[in-house]
């Protein structure tokens, strides 16, 4: 069986990162009073931004983890400061050689997808920004607040394939800059799950998660594929 759908994560993925989403949620958190490295923020990249929160909050044995207004309220002045950084820093740009990768999947009749740690919002935003969707370059695009839990649960991948018809996960693959990309993946039960090793984790990190296949740029996938 071919592949017939590529899932793809964004940022870092498929959009370019020099950790602009670490440093804003570092920030976001700073507000509450709670000091963490960048380095202790990629740990929890790919996930859901509100987990991801929690999580933090949680390693500093800050009590406020437990209280989900709280941990809304940072969400939200996260969502707010991605957003504004998404529709004008002059940095947001795709990651070289993704639009030539979508196209060239495409022409070979494999649907693409994408899935994301970002709610809808911020989502929409970038969208709109880079143009994929307007190029018909997207099939779907799940985000992590639409499924019951996001990555390493493996619901947004399931939505995507319930969105395009795609019957069987052994026809997917799932690829990412993350070890919860690589952990979504294998915990969906894809063929190809493959990590990005110009991301948010170093080629070593991602060694260290459930994969298939390292590639350091988008168009050494079709080597696999």
């Amino acid at each position: 069986m071919g592949i017939k759908l590529v899932v793809f994560d964004i940022a870092g993925t498929t959009l370019h990162d020099e950790s602009n989403v670490a440093l804003v949620l570092q920030q976001a958190i700073k507000t509450a009073g709670v000091t963490v490295s960048v380095e202790e923020v990629n740990e929890v990249m790919g996930y859901a931004k509100p987990f991801a929160i929690r999580h933090l909050l949680e390693q500093k044995q800050d009590a406020r983890f437990k209280d989900p207004v709280f941990i809304d309220q940072l969400h939200e002045q996260f969502v707010q400061e991605m957003k504004n950084h998404y529709a004008h820093s002059p940095a947001v740009r795709e990651k070289t050689g993704t639009t030539a990768v979508l196209k060239a999947l495409k022409e070979k009749g494999i649907k693409v997808g994408l899935d994301t740690g970002f709610d809808r919002g911020i989502t929409n935003v970038i969208l709109e920004r880079v143009g994929w969707q307007h190029n018909g370059l997207i099939d779907a695009v799940v985000t992590s607040d639409e499924v019951p839990k996001g990555r390493p649960y493996p619901y947004m991948i399931y939505r995507t394939m319930e969105q395009l018809g795609i019957q069987s996960i052994k026809a997917v693959a799932k690829v990412g800059d993350t070890v919860s990309d690589l952990e979504e993946g294998t915990n969906a039960g894809c063929r190809y799950v493959i990590g990005v090793t110009t991301g948010a984790y170093t080629r070593s990190q991602l060694a260290a998660g459930p994969h298939t296949h390292l590639i350091a740029t988008l168009d050494e996938l079709f080597t696999i594929l």
